[in-house]
């Protein structure tokens, strides 16, 4: 982090914002539904399938699974949002030291280019963020039952390392040997945030909640094969399929919108490798899915207790596509389409559509 002690000419003067406000800047908090609404939903399908469901025969159903379930979604609501304030304040750091983040940058401000922040203080702050994260992980392994758990010891080590590896640099992966790699410059950055603030984080509170519930003295191999097993969260992992896809039009339209200066640093985003049309494209299929998606899952038997061959309630998700619609006009669905500076209310809006689309959801299974 040698980079630290530059001293930044531009940024300095009367604009400048107050020290709280920079650090909100830094962090994006803006961002953080996309961490906390995969979560709610995760929580919600629990208590839907615990009220709706009752099996004798299966060996992870026990009524004492969701004693702590409150308890369980807030420490891994937590976690999810340290992870994603690391990744935050990580790619403020690193975008800033690799070149990506120049004056010419066209997105909303970051704290390091504008030199309000410096890249120690942004780097170190990632660390405390990730660390804390990590406290979190360790103690949501233990809420498993075992502190072996394979499946969170994972989740907790790779959320940790890809939010660092998301833009790379020289801190802290440089001292492994890795500064040179990023999840984000190699054109992975959509995978990523579909796996990790879509999947992951919606199915991992249905997970702690099952591997809570049988036999204790089974191994660790048969009791994740139980889990994955299981109803709910098979149930989960379909749910977070549409939660997914709008966590990753998020990404989508940031980088449609910085890759003409991307370009210029080797960060090989999608929209840098395959173009404008691509990316918006990419918006239309992600987007449309998500809602497409509502007609199997209003089908399946583990969320439809109405009686009904269609649980009606679970369409409430499409009184969110008037926003959604907005970012796909925006994105080119229609006449033309937005460039550059122009979208940036669509990456907060986005975000917005995704949390909607998750609270209705949550309300179309109370409503069940």
């Amino acid at each position: 982090m040698s980079q630290s002690k530059q001293k930044l000419s531009h940024g300095h003067g009367d604009d400048r914002p107050s020290k709280v406000k920079v650090w909100v800047l830094a962090s994006r908090p803006h961002t953080l539904t996309a961490s906390v609404a995969p979560v709610l939903v995760g929580w919600a399908l629990v208590n839907h399938y615990y009220k709706c469901t009752h099996s004798a025969t299966n060996t992870c159903s026990s009524p004492d699974n969701i004693k702590d379930l409150n308890r369980i979604s807030i420490l891994f609501g937590a976690f999810a949002c340290l992870i994603q304030l690391g990744t935050n304040l990580h790619n403020d750091y690193a975008d800033f030291v690799k070149g990506a983040d120049t004056k010419e940058r066209v997105g909303q401000a970051r704290a390091t280019q504008k030199g309000w922040l410096t890249p120690f203080e942004t780097a170190a702050a990632s660390t405390i963020c990730l660390l804390a994260a990590t406290v979190l992980g360790i103690t949501l392994t233990g809420m498993t039952g075992r502190w072996n758990d394979l499946y969170m010891v994972f989740v907790t080590i790779t959320s940790v390392f890809n939010a660092v590896c998301y833009t790379g640099g020289p801190y802290p992966l440089g001292y492994i040997g890795l500064g040179h790699w990023s999840i984000g410059y190699s054109g992975l950055g959509d995978i990523f945030v579909f796996l990790y603030f879509g999947l992951v984080a919606t199915v991992t509170v249905p997970y702690i909640v099952l591997s809570r519930g049988g036999d204790n003295n089974r191994s660790v191999q048969n009791l994740a094969l139980d889990v994955f097993q299981h109803e709910l969260f098979r149930t989960s992992l379909i749910v977070a399929l549409p939660v997914g896809f709008l966590a990753t039009g998020i990404i989508v339209v940031n980088n449609l919108r910085d890759r003409k200066t991307d370009v210029c640093v080797g960060k090989n985003t999608l929209a840098v490798k395959f173009g404008a049309t691509f990316a918006r494209m990419e918006y239309l299929v992600l987007v449309l899915c998500s809602y497409l998606m509502l007609i199997p899952l209003s089908k399946m038997e583990t969320l439809n207790k109405s009686g009904l061959p269609i649980n009606f309630a679970l369409f409430l998700p499409l009184l969110s596509f008037p926003l959604a619609r907005k970012g796909l006009k925006a994105m080119g669905f229609g006449l033309g389409g937005k460039d550059g500076a122009s979208l940036n209310p669509y990456v907060g809006g986005t975000a917005k559509a995704q949390l909607l689309y998750c609270i209705l959801f949550i309300i179309g299974l109370k409503l069940s």
